[in-house]
C-alpha cells in the first residue's frame, strides 16, 4: 500500500532496518532445498506448469525477451549454473561482502538469487552424454532455441545483471539495508537495466527516506520495478516495502487453483497483478533444482513478462509497460481493482498481442508525486554514487532531487493578503460596535436591567420586554 510516511526517524529506520533484515524469508517458502537431482532435470522442465498456464509460450511467439536486460537485486546469482549459461552481462556487489560480480552468493538466503534467476531468463541445458550410446548429432542450444533438460525462464533470451545484497542475517561488512538497496538500485540503472526484479521485502509499508533519491531515479530513467508483495506465513500481513513505493509493479501470489494463495501472498492496495506463487521450481547454486513458493517467485514471471514487452517494442515507456501488463490481466475476485489480485491475473499473451490504450501517467502512481507531497521540505539523501572502481554507465539524467512544492501565484498572494485585510477591518468594526453599546449603557443603566423571579438578563426597549 502507498502509505503516508512523513520523516523517517532513527526509530523508524531502525526498525525498517530489522524488518528488512528477514525481508527474503517473507517472500520465500522452500519446499525441500534439493543440492542433487533425483531424477532427469526434464522432470523439472515438465512440472513449469506457469509457462503455459500465464500464457508465456504463446507470448514467445511474439517475444523471447532479446536486447533487454533485467536486473536481479537479490542475493547473488550463480552464473555457473547450468541453465543460466550466457545469461549473465555483469554484475555488482552492494553488500560489501567482497562478491565483486555479485556472482557470489551471500546472506541468509544465498540460494534464492539463483531461484529467482533460472525462473526469470534461464536457458534449459543438453542432458549428459551417455558414452555408452551412439554419438547423434544435436543442435547446440540457444535463447532462441532452448536445450531439452533445466529450468526455462520467462524471458529466455535476455540478459541478467546480478546485484547481490546481504539480507536476512549480520552483514559482516556492516552495511545496512538502507545503504545497500538504493546503491543496489542506482547500479542497475545506470549499467543499463530496462528492468529491475526485487524479490524481498519487508513487514511494514513505510520505507527509509534513504531510498528516495534512488526510486526517484530509477522512475526518472523509464525503469520497470517489479517487486514481491510479500507472503503472509511470512509475517507479511499486509504489502510491504519496497513493494509499496508508487509507480513499482508489485506482485501478488496465486496458488494451483488460480485462487489468491493463503500461505504465499499478501494483501494491500499497491498491489498491480497476480501470478503463480506456489509449486514453483528453480535452480540452486551448484546446479541442482528445488521446489518453491511464494511471491518471491511469482515476481520474476511477471518482470519477464515486462522484458518480453520491452523487447517487442525498445521505445515503449515503463508506465505504457506497466499499463498493458495491468490492462490486459485477467479479473479476479472482487469486480475491478482489490487488494488480493490487483487489476488481476496475469496474462501474458494478452499483454503482448491485444491493443491497449496509451496511459497518460503511471497507474500505480508516481515516487516524484509521492515526494513532493510527503517530504515536503525535508531534503532527499542521495542514494551512494558507485565508485570509480565499478564500472558504471554515465547518467543522461542529473542527479535525484525531491521536487520542490510549487510558489504561491501572485494572484494567490494577493487574494490571500486581501482576505487578511478584510478580516482585519470586520475586527475592528465589531469592536467600535460594541465600544457605542457599552457608553450607551452607561448613560441610561434602564436599558438593561434584571428580572428576580428569573435570573434571566432580557433586553428591554422603552420599559416593555420583547
Amino acid at each position: 500500500m502507498h502509505s503516508s510516511l512523513l520523516r523517517a526517524g532513527a526509530p523508524l529506520r531502525k526498525a525498517t532496518s530489522a524488518v528488512l533484515a528477514v525481508g527474503l524469508a517473507a517472500c520465500f517458502l522452500c519446499a525441500g532445498l534439493a543440492t542433487a537431482v533425483p531424477a532427469r532435470a526434464d522432470d523439472w522442465r515438465d512440472k513449469q506448469f506457469w509457462l503455459a498456464e500465464s500464457g508465456i509460450t504463446k507470448a514467445w511467439e511474439v517475444s523471447k525477451g532479446a536486447g533487454v536486460k533485467i536486473a536481479v537485486i537479490d542475493s547473488g546469482i550463480d552464473g555457473q549454473h547450468p541453465d543460466l549459461k550466457g545469461a549473465l552481462a555483469g554484475g555488482y556487489d552492494a553488500s560489501g561482502s567482497g562478491a565483486a560480480n555479485g556472482q557470489k552468493s551471500v546472506g541468509a538466503k544465498p540460494e534464492h538469487g539463483t531461484l529467482v534467476a533460472t525462473m526469470l531468463a534461464g536457458r534449459g541445458h543438453q542432458p549428459p552424454v551417455d558414452p555408452s550410446a551412439s554419438p547423434s548429432p544435436s543442435p547446440s542450444p540457444t535463447p532462441a532455441n532452448p536445450a531439452p533438460d533445466g529450468i526455462i525462464g520467462v524471458a529466455p533470451e535476455a540478459q541478467i545483471l546480478s546485484v547481490s545484497t546481504w539480507l536476512g542475517s549480520a552483514n559482516p561488512s556492516g552495511k545496512s539495508d538502507q545503504d545497500q538497496i538504493p546503491e543496489a538500485v542506482r547500479w542497475a540503472v545506470d549499467n543499463g537495466a530496462k528492468v529491475i526484479n526485487i524479490s524481498l521485502g519487508s513487514t511494514t509499508p513505510q520505507w527509509p527516506q534513504s531510498w528516495d533519491a534512488a526510486f526517484l531515479y530509477a522512475e526518472q530513467k523509464d525503469v520497470v520495478i517489479v517487486a514481491a508483495a510479500g507472503n503472509r506465513v511470512g509475517g507479511n500481513t499486509q504489502v510491504g516495502a519496497p513493494a509499496t513505493i508508487p509507480g513499482i509493479l508489485t506482485v501478488a501470489g496465486l496458488d494451483r487453483d488460480g485462487v489468491a494463495s493463503v500461505d504465499a501472498s499478501s494483501q494491500g492496495i499497491s498491489i498491480g497483478v497476480a501470478a503463480p506463487a506456489e509449486d514453483l521450481l528453480g535452480g540452486l547454486p551448484g546446479g541442482g533444482y528445488t521446489e518453491w513458493a511464494g511471491t518471491s517467485g511469482s515476481t520474476p514471471i511477471v518482470a519477464g513478462v515486462a522484458a518480453l514487452i520491452r523487447s517487442k517494442w525498445p521505445a515503449m515507456t515503463a508506465k505504457q509497460v506497466i499499463n498493458r501488463i495491468i490492462t490486459t490481466a485477467k479479473d479476479a475476485g472482487a469486480p475491478g481493482k482489490d487488494p488480493l489480485y490487483g487489476y488481476g491475473i496475469l496474462n501474458a499473451e494478452a499483454a503482448l498481442r491485444d491493443t491497449v490504450p496509451e496511459a497518460s501517467s503511471n497507474p500505480l502512481g508516481s515516487i516524484a508525486e509521492w515526494i513532493r507531497v510527503h517530504r515536503r521540505g525535508i531534503p532527499a539523501t542521495p542514494a551512494p554514487v558507485a565508485t570509480a572502481e565499478v564500472p558504471s554507465a554515465a547518467p543522461t539524467l542529473p542527479e535525484a532531487k525531491v521536487p520542490a512544492a510549487v510558489a504561491p501565484s501572485q494572484r494567490d498572494t494577493a487574494i490571500g493578503a486581501a482576505v487578511v485585510i478584510g478580516f482585519a477591518l470586520l475586527i475592528v468594526f465589531i469592536i467600535a460596535a460594541a465600544v457605542i453599546q457599552l457608553r450607551r449603557t452607561a448613560r441610561n443603566p434602564a436599558l438593561l436591567r434584571e428580572e428576580p423571579d428569573t435570573g434571566t438578563m432580557e433586553r428591554v426597549d422603552s420599559g416593555r420586554k420583547t
